[in-house]
């Protein structure tokens, strides 16, 4: 598999991880799963997110979980994993062992612990000494989840520091201003270009960061046709197609944003869409209630129909 580059653009999907009933790793779902993004267009794929409940995951289940996926994928897309860890010797194992299975590149984002600009800069340093020379990597900024704030500035030093960070992964909110200013530094050449995919809440911002400059998403949304969709009609310049694809689909997306039950909203569309066998997210994790339930189905009857009249 080639490895991540700096020119990556598209749609790479964060999967979520499947599980049975009783919260064993259901490696069927698995095939069924990737077969159905790739079906759907993505350009790639990312697991051991924080929506694919990696820290629920142990060392040897996220091993088998990926080597599953990435035999599926048969090297068909890059395969991003989620390498982020407590400690750095987890995070070299864990670098190392899907590297030599055929991943594309790892995912690191900062830990709780790193406050200050300088700590967050030391930090990533000894992300680059971890990971080695050869090992492309994406940068994650997700404040909501580490409880980290990467200014602009700090997050430019990281990239221009290191060789081998060739994408960040943009979830900062409100961060279009951010998106922004990190293009016109590269525009001014202050810095080099990277991949910026957007993760914003199954793409809630995507047609407006796409304008900002972002080369496509890498989040997940129980439709992964929708991100599809608007790449595709916004990359052919048809920006007002793609807002008219984002609005139909921008009800359920919300719905499905909502703090603490959210993915377990994208798992049961995906278990009604037939992608996985069940619903089961890992404990500890919510369960949907019948009202809940009740308000995906008429969520999805009022996208459909919208996605009709859309043609």
């Amino acid at each position: 598999m080639n490895k991540l580059e700096s020119s990556a653009q598209g749609v790479y999907l964060i999967t979520v991880t499947p599980f049975t009933d009783s919260g064993a790793l259901d490696l069927a779902s698995t095939d069924r799963m990737v077969d159905f993004c790739l079906n759907c267009g993505v350009t790639g794929l990312t697991v051991l997110g924080i929506m694919g409940e990696a820290t629920k995951l142990t060392a040897e289940e996220s091993r088998l979980f990926v080597k599953q996926v990435l035999a599926r994928v048969a090297g068909r897309v890059p395969v991003v994993v989620g390498a982020s860890a407590p400690g750095f010797a987890p995070m070299r194992e864990l670098t190392e062992s899907v590297m030599a299975m055929g991943a594309a590149g790892v995912m690191v984002a900062p830990p709780s612990s790193v406050r200050t600009d300088d700590q967050i800069l030391a930090y990533f340093d000894m992300v680059n000494e971890t990971l080695g020379p050869d090992v492309p990597w994406v940068l994650q900024d997700h404040p909501v989840s580490t409880g980290v704030q990467m200014s602009t500035s700090v997050i430019l030093r990281i990239i221009k520091n290191s060789s081998t960070c060739v994408m960040l992964k943009h979830e900062d909110c409100p961060g279009l201003a951010k998106l922004s200013a990190i293009r016109a530094a590269e525009g001014r050449g202050d810095v080099k270009r990277v991949s910026i995919l957007t993760g914003n809440g199954g793409g809630l911002f995507l047609p407006e960061e796409l304008t900002r400059g972002a080369d496509g998403a890498m989040t997940g949304f129980a439709y992964p046709e929708m991100m599809v969709d608007v790449c595709r009609a916004h990359a052919a310049g048809n920006i007002e197609k793609a807002h008219d694809i984002f609005d139909a689909y921008l009800p359920l997306a919300r719905y499905e944003q909502q703090a603490g039950i959210g993915l377990a909203v994208r798992k049961q569309i995906l278990a009604e869409r037939g992608v996985i066998a069940s619903a089961a997210v890992r404990k500890p994790g919510p369960k949907l209630s019948a009202a809940d339930i009740a308000d995906i189905a008429r969520l999805t009857t009022r996208q459909n129909r919208r996605l009709a009249e859309l043609g």
